[in-house]
């Protein structure tokens, strides 16, 4: 992890050497991200039996996203924050509304039978991939935490600036000057994040004074798999983080079939943001 700034890696240090960066959870949290891994895992089976064949972007192989989530939101919850604003493209959309934000599960599964009263009539058939929801979620901090997942009709990066630009004015309009009240939260597949000129074109937004939101929280689901390219195939950096260098963002490493690990760099990612209001980086490897 390249930190260049040393009261940045005076703080990370003071937060990962003492336990040899192996967290410690209670039986209570072990039991929330089990039942949140078993929350993902099952929905998903569940549509892959019931409607075989239909189109699904499965977020199988990353069902640690979810904790990754509700860990985020659940400590931005007990830092002050107020808002969150979630963008994605399709992979793993359904389960992150469901698991997440909790959009009633009949409802997807109307969307799914073709009964639900949908925005147009145009499309393929992957159009419940492109709808968002809000709702307001009550952290374990007892604190309320309204949570949106903006709408996305493109399978990539577009939403990015859009995420940014609405927590940007949310903050302006709530007197947020220094953006802990409203968070905005970025999740990328790792080759479109190396790959989509528009990502280094809002990390270098983020960086200018008029721009700034106090920091993005970046979730790269990283599977190693660009579609159908392998990595070699769509970069010349060994990690897809690298475009990210730019701004020197700090970057969280973590195997993702490490849930617990996982768990522990959601929280330092998040309380890393608020202390220092630059964006971080979770490489979902």
């Amino acid at each position: 992890m390249d930190i260049p700034n040393k009261v940045q890696r005076e703080w990370l240090q003071e937060r990962m050497e003492p336990s040899l960066n192996h967290p410690h959870f209670s039986p209570d949290e072990k039991s929330r991200i089990l039942s949140k891994l078993t929350a993902a895992e099952g929905f998903e089976q569940f549509l892959h039996t019931k409607y075989v064949g239909a189109k699904r972007f499965s977020i199988q192989g990353a069902e640690s996203t979810i904790p990754l989530l509700d860990t985020l939101l659940n400590e931005a919850g007990a830092l002050g924050a107020e808002e969150i604003f979630l963008g994605m493209a399709h992979r793993g959309r359904l389960n992150v509304l469901t698991n997440i934000i909790g959009k009633p599960f009949e409802l997807v599964l109307r969307e799914f039978e073709g009964t639900a009263v949908l925005p147009s009539d145009d499309g393929d058939g992957d159009v419940k991939y492109h709808m968002g929801y809000t709702n307001t979620l009550t952290t374990p901090s007892g604190n309320p935490l309204l949570v949106t997942l903006v709408p996305n009709p493109s399978h990539l990066e577009v939403v990015d600036p859009v995420v940014v630009g609405m927590a940007k004015a949310k903050q302006d309009a709530r007197g947020d000057d220094t953006g802990s009240r409203v968070i905005p939260i970025l999740i990328h597949g790792e080759a479109a994040f190396t790959g989509q000129g528009i990502v280094p074109e809002t990390l270098s937004l983020s960086e200018l004074p008029n721009y700034q939101t106090g920091g993005t929280i970046h979730i790269i689901i990283n599977n190693q798999v660009g579609f159908t390219a392998t990595a070699k195939e769509t970069r010349f950096t060994p990690y897809p983080t690298d475009v990210a260098k730019m701004i020197q963002a700090p970057v969280f490493h973590v195997n993702a079939d490490d849930p617990e690990a996982v768990v522990h760099a959601a929280r330092l990612a998040m309380q890393f943001r608020q202390e220092f209001k630059v964006d971080v980086l979770i490489d979902l490897w």
